[in-house]
């Protein structure tokens, strides 16, 4: 797992924090962005208090709330990785990814007050709200979320591996 973290997890992490270094050197908060691709892609700098995606943005107490479930986060993979819960290749990319993403949330808030988003991407759907702007590490989790959907099929865990050796 320590190759994972030193492989994945820290580049990852250094990636996020200098994108978002970047945006806000460049950006002005919440101010106007830069078109990449018309009418689909757009750079700029927003502060997202909540979780992924901007969900749960601007509550008075919600930086020190994310932030805590961020450290409780670390705290229950940690404990997790120890009993086994993750024996496979599938499950280990993902929490190496969920370290990565979750670090580099948790560095914004200490660091900015929120976490830096700036990735907005307009897919043209009929949504009530434009796509929710998001950054790497956001991208760290959810791709961690979707891996671990599949682990949880495709892996055995440990125990359950060990009980059907005689």
């Amino acid at each position: 797992m320590i190759r994972l973290l030193l492989f994945l997890s820290l580049p990852l992490y250094v990636i996020d924090q200098l994108t978002k270094q970047w945006i806000v050197r460049t950006f002005e908060l919440n101010g106007e962005g830069r078109v990449v691709v018309p009418d689909f892609f757009t750079l700029h700098h927003v502060a997202n208090t909540g979780i992924a995606f901007g969900q749960f943005n601007g509550g008075k107490y919600s930086n020190y709330i994310f932030g805590a479930v961020a450290m409780a986060a670390l705290g229950l993979i940690t404990w997790l990785y120890r009993k086994g819960t993750f024996p496979g290749r599938i499950s280990r990319v993902a929490i190496a990814l969920l370290v990565a993403g979750v670090c580099g949330n948790f560095t914004d808030r200490l660091l900015h007050g929120y976490v830096v988003d700036f990735l907005q991407f307009d897919l043209h759907v009929p949504l009530a709200n434009p796509w929710p702007s998001f950054n790497v590490a956001d991208s760290c989790v959810v791709c961690a979320a979707f891996l671990l959907a599949i682990a949880s099929f495709a892996e055995v865990p440990q125990k359950e591996v060990q009980s059907d050796r005689p």
